[in-house]
């Protein structure tokens, strides 16, 4: 059975489909696009059905991820069949673990950057939402910094599974 992530903000146009792509190019670099599966979704339902925003599908197709993705919000009959749920920011990281049915599907949840060490104790990615294109930008510098640890974490996870 496939290891599973959720990478989650709050509309599921920006800050989580751009996670999503990144860890997935990383999991096909790493030849573990067999073995884990990466989706994401929103806190919300606004944006269901919609594509990621411009800005974000443009700064994806830039630097040569994929930018196929269609909005969905979050559910909480999910958590069973999820290894790890991924917030892109505290108030997300809040929301999750007020959803999460049982204490074990509260400890699934983690915030993308804590798997950067240079992220120091600023944890958010910041919502790029309102603000101009380098908001974008700054998204995905953060994003991809964060991504080559949370691989190595789950890496080591499915070594663990392994033994």
């Amino acid at each position: 059975m496939a290891y599973r992530v959720c990478f989650v903000c709050t509309g599921n146009i920006c800050r989580s489909p751009m996670a999503e792509s990144v860890f997935r190019a990383r999991l096909a670099e790493a030849g573990l696009d067999g073995r884990v599966t990466a989706d994401s979704a929103g806190t919300g339902g606004w944006h269901e059905g919609e594509t990621a925003d411009p800005r974000a599908a443009s700064v994806l197709r830039e630097h040569g991820y994929d930018t196929g993705h269609v909005a969905r919000q979050f559910q909480v009959s999910w958590f069973a069949r999820l290894d790890l749920v991924i917030a892109l920011d505290t108030g997300h990281l809040r929301a999750l673990r007020r959803l999460a049915p049982t204490e074990q599907d509260a400890r699934k949840i983690r915030l993308l950057r804590s798997y950067d060490p240079a992220a120091g104790d600023d944890l958010d990615v910041p919502d790029p939402y309102y603000g101009a294109q380098d908001g974008f930008e700054e998204c995905l510098e953060m994003v991809e910094a964060a991504s080559t640890g949370l691989l190595a974490a789950v890496r080591e996870r499915l070594e663990g599974r392994a033994a």
